[in-house]
């Protein structure tokens, strides 16, 4: 599998750049593709289906100059900002028989980040205790599960929402991880979603969310790792996604469409 580190200018451009990759992997001109990309500015994304007024408090965004644009794949609606770390994984649907469903598609991605991440914190958390006093000191990372259909959760509090985004021969699947992400500006930004998972018990954000707090380039390489994106992609779709910011992600349109 390949593999690309890269952070356009723009949240458009950002967006944009997932669509391109799966158009490309569905029509076999381009291979499978692991992405990473750490967004320098605060905006809103809401998911494909989603209303915005719904979902988003638009007097706070509007008030604070933060952008509200619209992504391809499902799911509800996220702040992005510095301190989050997204990941965007584009395979052929023939990679493996889960990604036939949209919700083996999910299983299966989610554990797999998952075993990874768990691998990571726990070397992270066995060096924290070797250079303790204390080294009795329990660790919380044995509680790193998928929660949900599409979170992953650390001791039950959500630091990666994740979606898909289907064609005919290729599946996107993407998401975020918190890191070391303002959390209090959610409240302020995103009321509480329409849709919640059974495990969030009707939480606040501020109850509800976590960050991970382990460094990006570490959770980068275990990522590659487990999905053995060794290969780096050169072939950067640049006029595929300039075109797709010119018709959707920079268009009001789009982002605001009617109905949603």
């Amino acid at each position: 599998m390949q593999y690309l580190d890269l952070t356009l200018p723009t949240p458009a451009e950002n967006l944009a750049c997932d669509e391109a990759l799966l158009d490309g992997c569905d029509t076999g001109d381009s291979a499978a593709v692991l992405r990473f990309w750490e967004p320098q500015q605060y905006f809103i994304v809401v998911g494909y289906s989603n209303r915005v007024a719904r979902e988003v408090n638009v007097d706070a965004c509007k008030r604070l100059g933060i952008p509200i644009l619209r992504r391809c794949s499902g799911g509800g609606a996220v702040l992005q900002g510095p301190g989050c770390l997204n990941y965007s994984l584009v395979l052929r649907i023939d990679f493996n028989p889960a990604l036939h469903t949209v919700t083996g598609a999910s299983r299966f991605v989610l554990e797999q980040n998952r075993a990874a991440l768990e691998k990571l914190l726990t070397r992270s958390s066995r060096r924290e205790e070797a250079l303790s006093s204390d080294s009795a000191l329990p660790t919380p990372y044995s509680a790193l599960a998928a929660c949900g259909h599409t979170d992953l959760a650390l001791g039950g509090l959500k630091f990666s929402g994740n979606a898909q985004r289907r064609k005919r021969r290729a599946v996107l699947l993407h998401g975020t991880f918190l890191l070391n992400f303002e959390l209090a500006l959610v409240s302020e930004l995103l009321p509480m979603p329409s849709k919640q998972p059974e495990y969030r018990r009707g939480r606040s954000h501020g109850e509800f969310l976590r960050n991970l707090k382990a460094p990006a380039g570490a959770v980068k390489a275990a990522l590659r790792q487990a999905w053995r994106a060794d290969e780096l992609l050169t072939a950067q779709p640049r006029e595929a996604i300039q075109a797709l910011v010119t018709e959707k992600y920079a268009a009001q349109a789009w982002n605001w469409r009617t109905g949603a």
